[in-house]
This record gives structure tokens, sequence and C-alpha cells, in this order.
């Protein structure tokens, strides 16, 4: 009960009511399965299994603390929840753990969770001085540390400039390499001092926070694989849904919500040139984007909780399978 709490209370579950809403009329079947690919502390999930009475959810984590946390929040719904410890591309394994083909709906709430935020000691947050980890599974093999310190200047400003979208990338790299020649790099206030000392203040934009934010981002993606993990999710999760059957990502920033629009729209676009009186099959999309854009959260939902600002939603539905030919093109 202690542990059901704690979960509840830590995480505001971002846009929760618009994921249901979007995920419930596929849900309404008996039998159905939800996959909720990114489990955390169980808000979403618990939800799902709250309005949608006829679905079963598999929950994905690579954080074996969120798996916890969530299943003893869960255990009131019995077999309808399972708890899978792996990273979110592996749909086919969540499937497999609720004896299912294809799952109707499909949840991928990008990012850090609340959970591995706010405990200090994984090394997630700028704000407090704790060992620099970084890691989403403490029981993969390299932190943040590890990188800062074998990672050579080219491959440095590389993770920064292209996962941290850092201007002052090179300039970073490079401290940070005459640094280390006389100080490890072990902790995160040695990093925030490093980064704050590397870009000049009348740069700053104001209110933007702190100026080792992307720094940090660029490392925690870089440690976590996030995008390399992303890019075989996202066609994952589109190949394991069947027809009806929905996907709802939420991206937090650029790197994320490019991958997953560029994915949705090769799939909701025809490839028949303009004017052909009868589109082939194989050409027709398979696809229909169930948001205009990327949908953001309301101005009482940021107020409200401030980590639902940067967020970008986008949804799916199939329509039909995908073509082989589009299967073989598709990224």
């Amino acid at each position: 009960m202690d542990q059901e709490r704690d979960a509840a209370s830590r995480h505001t579950p971002v846009m929760l009511e618009r994921c249901v809403d979007l995920l419930a009329p596929a849900l309404a079947a008996p039998g159905s399965v939800a996959i909720d690919g990114t489990l955390g502390m169980g808000g979403h999930t618990e939800a799902i299994l709250e309005r949608c009475p006829e679905a079963r959810v598999v929950g994905i984590d690579r954080d074996p603390q969120a798996i916890a946390l969530a299943s003893a929040r869960l255990a009131r719904f019995g077999d309808r929840f399972v708890a899978h410890h792996a990273e979110y591309d592996d749909i086919e394994g969540a499937l497999a753990a609720a004896g299912a083909d294809r799952a109707h709906g499909i949840l991928l709430d990008l990012g850090v969770s609340s959970l591995q935020i706010d405990d200090a000691e994984r090394g997630f947050s700028y704000a407090q001085d704790a060992p620099l980890d970084m890691r989403m599974n403490p029981a993969d093999p390299v932190s943040a540390a590890d990188l800062l310190r074998d990672a050579d200047e080219r491959e440095l400003t590389r993770i920064l400039r292209d996962y941290g979208e850092e201007r002052f990338a090179s300039k970073i790299a490079r401290s940070i390499v005459r640094r280390r020649e006389t100080e490890p790099f072990e902790r995160s206030e040695q990093l925030v001092d490093l980064v704050r000392a590397c870009i000049p203040a009348a740069t700053r934009t104001p209110g933007a926070g702190n100026p080792a934010k992307r720094t940090f981002q660029g490392l925690r993606i870089a440690v976590n694989r996030e995008l390399e993990v992303l890019e075989r999710a996202i066609p994952a999760a589109i190949e394991g849904i069947g027809v009806g059957g929905r996907v709802v990502v939420m991206s937090y920033h650029s790197l994320e919500d490019r991958i997953v629009k560029r994915a949705f729209a090769a799939g909701a676009e025809s490839q028949a040139p303009p004017g052909l009186p009868v589109v082939p099959d194989e050409d027709l999309p398979y696809l229909r984007l169930l948001t205009r854009g990327a949908e953001k959260a309301s101005a009482e939902e940021a107020e409200r909780n401030p980590r639902s600002k940067p967020v970008r939603l986008r949804a799916v539905e199939r329509l039909r399978p995908t073509p082989p030919q589009r299967l073989r093109r598709n990224p």
C-alpha cells in the first residue's frame, strides 16, 4: 500500500485524459490489449484500465524501480496488468507477455520520468548535486561519468551538438577533455560549473533556466541510446497494432518529435502520383492521423504541471496492413 501511494503521489501523468480519449475507442472490445511502452509509475496505465474495463495492459519499462512501484499501484487490477522489464522498442516481447499477435492500442510517453528526475542519486538533474549516472536502467554498462571520462573531444562535441542542440558544444567538449586530465567528472555540480563557465552570460536567454540543461539532455540521450531505441520503437509500434488499432506518442524535444512525425507521415500519405484516376492498393495510406499536427498541453495543465510544457502529442490509427513494398522502404 505504501508503494502504491508513493507511485501515485510522485508523478502527475501528462495529458492523461487526452491520451485515454484517443486510445479508448480501440480498447472497447473484450480481450483488447494495450501496451504502455513507458510505464513509469503507472499513471497512464491505471487510467486506461479504469476507463476501458475490457482491456488488458502490458507495461514496459527498463527501470526495475519503476516496475516495482507501478506493479504495487496496479495490483488491484489482477491479471489485467502485466509488467515487462525491457526497453520500449520490445513491442514483440510485450505482445508475447500478453499472449497476443497484435495490440489494439500503444502509448509511448518519451523522455526521462519523474521518478528518475526526482531521485537525486540517479544523477539526471542539473539542479541537485549528485553522482553523474543518468542510466534509466541501472544495470546498463555506461554511465554519464564513464562517457565523460572515455569519449574523445570529437565524440563529446557530436553528443552535445546533435543530442543536446547545444550552441557551444565544441567549447564545452574541449573544456571537459582539458579538465578531466586533472579532475575526473564524478558529480553533477562539477559539470554544471564547467558549462556555466563556457557559456557567455550575454548569450543566455532570460528565463531559459540553467545553462547546463542542454548538456545534460545530450548526455542523457547518449547514455540511454534514446534516439536509437525510438528509431526502432516507432516502426515496431506501428506494425504491432492491427487494423483499427491506435498509437499515441508524446515527445518532449524536437529530436524525438521529428522521428515520430516522419514515421506517421510516411504511413498517412498516398504514394501515388497526383491525378492518378485509380490509386493502387500498395500506394494507399495505411495510417490515419488522429491529431492535427502536434498537440500541446493546455495552458491550465502547463501551469499545474510544468513538466507538461514541452510535450508534443501525435496519434495515428491503422487503416489497413502495411503494403510489403512500403514496409521495406520505411525507416
